[in-house]
């Protein structure tokens, strides 16, 4: 199972993990997108969008085609 890296779960600025994961969430509600999560479970992430209370996610795979939307 491979471990996923969510920002706010640790109160510090998140780093991407050195190998480069299937999936990435990536908030577009700033100026600039931001990653929130990388992994490599399909499921997991769209689970993770589902729970946030905001709508400005966007699913993308490791090319950044976008595969979904929050």
């Amino acid at each position: 199972m491979s471990r996923a890296f969510v920002k706010e779960d640790e109160g510090e600025r998140w780093v991407p993990p050195a190998t480069r994961r299937t999936y990435r969430v990536v908030w577009t509600g700033y100026a600039e997108p931001e990653v929130m999560k990388e992994t490599d479970d399909l499921l997991e992430a769209l689970t993770w969008m589902g729970s946030r209370d905001r709508r400005e996610f966007e699913l993308r795979d490791a090319q950044g085609v976008l595969l979904a939307t929050g």
